[in-house]
This record gives structure tokens, sequence and C-alpha cells, in this order.
């Protein structure tokens, strides 16, 4: 059982969702925390929502990672509004929080000596598609006490994720480490809906299966699009492959929902007017 500050009521929950490994507590009911509870954040997608929210006065704290331009998920200036912690226990306890919001791999060890201090811990997991990450939205909403602020959030999330209709162009999403997507991540979903379909899937591989610069240039994608960094991701052999366009993905844009979403999924619609003008253009050209 999660124990809190005398006065706040029974226990807090994990909130159990998309790839959440960690259930130490049932669901949390509206007499668990404050109506707005102080809250710091461990997590860079939920520091994200949790920013949409709140202000400095209530969100004590955002994780490191939204502080660096090379992780974040968000607005690195909107993240420097709030103070950053490596999510240590000393320093979580120094900004004596009523809950921490964490990512569902938080170290055991981590969360016991939270609990053991009467600081609620709540947990998310990875959210699998965009359904998820609406209902994180709203869940986090419910914990800060920001419910209509929520609604809205998700409400713009939603509008911006609509599947398009129409043509759809062969892609690979080429991550971090030389990695592709698979089936049941975000980033998956979100191509779909913005009218890709998975070069790499139809050729069988799954989720961080590796996909070497050989393979690549054997079997060409219609566009492919790098989000990481590894020496094969930037070989000049890549500007050589003349059916397939090659465009950089920011990383951030990757693994978190929430309000990321909404950025990613305009790039992705930019991505693929552009692929279909230059299908047009290929096709009126002289042979």
């Amino acid at each position: 059982m999660i124990r809190l500050r005398a006065g706040t009521g029974l226990a807090a929950a994990a909130l159990l969702l998309a790839g959440c490994a960690d259930v130490r507590a049932p669901e949390p009911t509206a007499q668990t925390l404050p109506a707005q509870p102080t809250i710091v954040s461990l997590n860079p997608c939920s520091d994200a929502v949790l920013a949409e929210l709140a202000g400095p006065e209530q969100l004590l704290a955002v994780s490191h990672y939204s502080h660096d331009p090379r992780a974040s998920s968000m607005d690195v200036a909107q993240a420097r509004r709030y103070r950053a912690t490596g999510g240590t226990v000393e320093e979580v306890l120094a900004l004596d929080p009523d809950v921490v919001v964490a990512g569902a791999f938080l170290a055991p060890a981590t969360r016991a000596a939270l609990e053991d201090m009467g600081i609620a811990v709540v947990t998310f997991g990875a959210a699998g598609g965009v359904e998820d990450s609406l209902a994180q939205v709203r869940e986090l909403a419910r914990l800060s006490g920001h419910e209509a602020a929520g609604e809205a959030l998700a409400a713009r999330i939603a509008a911006s994720a609509v599947p398009v209709q129409g043509a759809r162009v062969g892609a690979v999403l080429w991550q971090s480490g030389g990695i592709v997507a698979g089936e049941a991540a975000l980033v998956t979903d979100l191509l779909g809906r913005a009218g890709f379909t998975s070069h790499s899937a139809a050729r069988g591989l799954g989720q961080a299966d590796y996909l070497s610069l050989e393979r690549v240039a054997a079997d060409p994608p219609e566009l492919l699009l790098v989000a990481g960094s590894e020496p094969g991701q930037q070989h000049p052999l890549l500007e050589h492959l003349t059916q397939t366009r090659v465009e950089p993905f920011d990383p951030g844009l990757v693994y978190c929902g929430g309000p990321t979403i909404i950025r990613a999924m305009e790039r992705l619609r930019g991505l693929r007017s552009a692929m279909l003008d230059r299908r047009l253009a290929s096709a009126a050209a002289p042979r």
C-alpha cells in the first residue's frame, strides 16, 4: 500500500496503461490526493503533458531529459520554466511533492524509498497508439486536477491524428541505433494515420529489429525517415538512392504521445503531401 502524509486520505495507485510493468496498488479514488496535488515528473513523456496542464507552482520539477534539446520531446524553452531533477530520491524529497509521476521502469528501490517517505508514486507505461495516449492524457489531467484542460488537450490531439484518406506511401522510420519500429509502437500508429505503410514490416522486420545500410540500399523504400545518427544513417550512399526520398525525422517526435503527437502528425502529413507531389511530377516527366 502507498502511504500518504497524514490528512491526505487513502493510498494513491499506479495507473496501469499500455506497457506498464510495475503494478503495486489499486486505482486511486478522488479522495487519495489533494484536488490539485504538487507533482514531480520523472518521465519526459509525462513532462510534456503535465506542462500543458499545470504551472510551476504545482509541477515542481520535470525530468532532466526535457531540459536537453537532444532528448526532449517538448519545447525546451517551455520545459525550462520548470526546474529539473535527475530522478534521485534526495532531489525529490527536497521538493516535497504530494505525488511522483514516473515511467513503468522506475527502479523498485526508488519507488519503495519514496513511498516509505509518504510520497505517492504513479507510473505510466509507453503508449502503444493514439488511443492509449489519449487515455494517459486524461489520467494525468484527473490526477493533476485539470480535467477540463485535459479534455481540451485530448481533443486537439485527436483532431491532429484523424486518419488521412487516399494514396499511401511506403516508408521506413530508421531510428537511433539503426532499428525500426514495430507494429505496436505509437509512431507506427502515427505513420498509418498520416497515410504511410511500413516498408520494413512488409519485409518481415519487427520492433527494434536492426536495419543495415546494405539492406536499405538493396531494397530501398519510397521514403526513408532518418531519426538516428549511426554512421550508416549518415552515409553518402544514401544520396545515390535516386528512387528514395531521404528525410531527417526529429527523434523527439518518435517515442512520446500527448502534445508531441500534434507536432509529429504535422510533420508526417507534410511529408506525405510532398511525396504525392513527387509521384505526380515523376508521372508527368517525359520518358
